[in-house]
């Protein structure tokens, strides 16, 4: 959907604080999610600007966006 956010956040705001803390404590886990916003960023500059781009790209883009959240889906549940 265009011009919506997926950042981590906004993902799974029941996650706020333990988010926070994680990412205030564990390097790795900040450069996960933030390497997450930033693709998020660009899908969406994408989208909103109206960017010529291959399908084969964004689709790509939003893959790995998806294997990104999963994988601090399954660190939020357990860290």
């Amino acid at each position: 959907m265009l011009s919506e956010h997926h950042d981590i956040d906004h993902e799974f705001p029941e996650f706020h604080q333990k988010l926070l803390a994680l990412r205030e404590k564990n390097a790795d886990f900040d450069a996960l999610v933030a390497k997450h916003d930033k693709l998020d960023d660009e899908i969406r500059e994408l989208e909103e600007q109206q960017i010529p781009v291959a399908d084969e790209t964004i689709e790509k883009m939003k893959f790995e966006r998806t294997a990104l959240k999963d994988q601090i889906f399954q660190r939020l549940r357990v860290g």
